[in-house]
């Protein structure tokens, strides 16, 4: 063999690689829960995905896009099991999705382990923001305890002065109550951390009455809200204690609210988030209008920010060419969140989070007679979570 044809073959073999990885699709695993009550937010997610996929055409770096979902259950041994067999089974290039934090701290570490980027679409961990924080950890939605943050400053600009909470009992669930309880500056007059499987509350709702409370928040996502919610009106609790929350009256328990269980007590009620159907910039509307066009109804924040981290992806996939090998370059690429969001811009903070701005929401009839939110007012502008600080990258 000559010199010349020896001194080819490591370049013919280079194209080769990259020509066989070019015909591959790019693969993004996607943790979700997609059985039990909580599939309801599960199913957002995927949709929200969907929709993402539709506008980049299927395609990121020149490749095709193949997103493999799998279920959780709310189990965080079998969201770890999914997400190892995600990366070890089907190689997946990425991994995203996770609603819940204590199924991302468990799933989290296979993956950064594995030296592959993980982006949360929604579970919003405080560990990751903080001591825990990774160069390969993005995180699309807040800190667990942001919103809430907003919250406090929403109920203080009320004039509540004694306030009863109530949450689910796991990671995310404390993080919230910590956060409303860390900003309101009135007296918390009552905390219960419920159990994960409970879904009566009316020894809950005999305490709210002897409490003397002014106002009641609720952190109860999922299958527990539209259950909570439906007590707390045929209680009649509406009258005496008004209702705040975070997470449990939004665009996808609102059909629900409306149509079946018929709840008006929600109708005016406020409850703090960084992006709402009506964000007025190109992008969302786009997303907004293409959405109802396909599923016949509102998105939700889940939604949206599944939708986001598919093109968060996408920024990398691009930047790099498609060679999702190149994991300096992607999250190079990542960190200037170079594509216009849905909710209003925003950057990350040094940890992977984003500094954002949070709003107040109001629930509301659209010209329809659709129940839908609607922006209230800006809460906190360019807010970060105070975890950051902790974050050595």
């Amino acid at each position: 063999m000559s010199k010349r044809i020896l001194w080819l073959a490591p370049i013919v073999g280079a194209f080769a690689a990259t020509a066989v990885q070019a015909a591959e699709p790019i693969k993004i695993g996607f943790v979700t829960t997609l059985t039990t009550p909580a599939s309801i937010i599960g199913k957002q997610m995927v949709k929200g995905v969907e929709i993402a996929l539709d506008h980049i055409g299927h395609k990121m770096g020149g490749r095709d896009v193949k997103v493999l979902f799998e279920d959780d259950a709310i189990n965080p041994k079998q969201g770890k099991q999914k997400t190892d067999k995600l990366l070890k089974k089907d190689k997946v290039d990425i991994m995203t999705g996770y609603i819940w934090s204590h199924v991302l701290a468990a799933s989290a570490p296979s993956v950064l382990k594995a030296g592959k980027i993980f982006v949360s679409a929604n579970a919003g961990y405080s560990a990751y923001a903080g001591k825990k924080c990774h160069k390969n950890f993005f995180n699309m939605s807040w800190e667990n305890g942001e919103s809430a943050r907003a919250m406090g400053a929403l109920l203080n600009r009320d004039g509540i002065k004694k306030l009863y909470v109530l949450a689910p009992n796991y990671a995310a669930g404390k993080d919230i109550t910590n956060g409303v309880v860390s900003t309101f500056k009135g007296k918390i007059v009552g905390k219960e951390l419920t159990g994960m499987k409970q879904y009566d509350w009316s020894a809950e709702l005999a305490k709210i009455r002897a409490s003397g409370a002014d106002a009641v928040w609720i952190f109860y996502p999922g299958a527990w809200g539209p259950k909570f919610l439906t007590q707390y009106e045929q209680a009649g609790m509406y009258k005496k204690f008004p209702l705040y929350n975070n997470y449990s009256v939004d665009n996808m328990t609102l059909p629900f609210y409306q149509n079946k269980a018929k709840l008006k007590g929600i109708l005016g009620s406020f409850h703090t988030i960084q992006w709402s159907p009506d964000q007025p910039n190109p992008t969302n509307k786009r997303f907004v209008a293409d959405y109802k066009k396909k599923f016949k109804a509102y998105p939700s924040h889940f939604s949206a920010q599944s939708y986001e981290a598919i093109m968060l992806i996408k920024s990398g996939a691009d930047a790099v060419g498609g060679n999702m090998k190149d994991v300096d370059g992607m999250r190079a690429a990542m960190e200037k969140l170079d594509f216009p969001p849905l909710r209003d811009k925003f950057k990350f903070g040094r940890n992977h989070y984003p500094i954002q701005n949070y709003y107040s929401r109001k629930v509301v009839v659209d010209k329809d007679g659709v129940w839908t939110t609607k922006l209230d007012e800006l809460v906190l502008k360019d807010h970060e979570t105070p975890h950051a600080k902790d974050c050595k990258l």
